[in-house]
């Protein structure tokens, strides 16, 4: 699997960020425990690791991305959570006026206006349509 990597500046020093063109594995821990097994798993196995977020981390979808997500389960039982997660084509997913109504509302005039305030009496979508319509 071949996943761009972008270079991006933290703490003066340069990390890798890495984005995932195909499915990937979330880790997501929810002890002080796990969040410390995860970041030594992250650093041990780096190149397996599309992204870390903290207490979070996207693991590549191989076999070592899988036995290192469920080596943490298994340690850590449900303090830690797996997902398989795939990443979100919007022009392929996303309805054409929603991507719509996201770009004009982030253009409008006031930042503090409320969605369901800046869409009444347009053709933007409404939040209750939008909440009930699923992808």
């Amino acid at each position: 699997m071949s996943i761009p990597v972008i270079p991006c500046r933290k703490s003066d020093i340069f990390t890798p960020i890495r984005f995932a063109a195909e499915p990937v594995l979330l880790v997501v821990t929810y002890s002080r425990a796990a969040r410390g097994s995860l970041r030594n798993v992250c650093r041990t196995h780096d190149a397996c690791v599309v992204r870390r977020f903290g207490r979070a981390a996207l693991f590549e979808e191989t076999e070592l991305g899988a036995f290192l997500a469920l080596r943490l389960r298994e340690k850590h039982g449900s303090d830690v959570q797996l997902e398989r997660t795939e990443p979100l084509n919007e022009f392929e997913t996303v309805p054409e006026r929603v991507r719509n109504a996201a770009v004009a509302y982030e253009a409008r005039e006031h930042a503090s206006t409320p969605y369901a305030k800046f869409a009444a009496g347009t053709d933007h979508p409404d939040p209750e349509r939008l909440r009930r319509r699923e992808l």
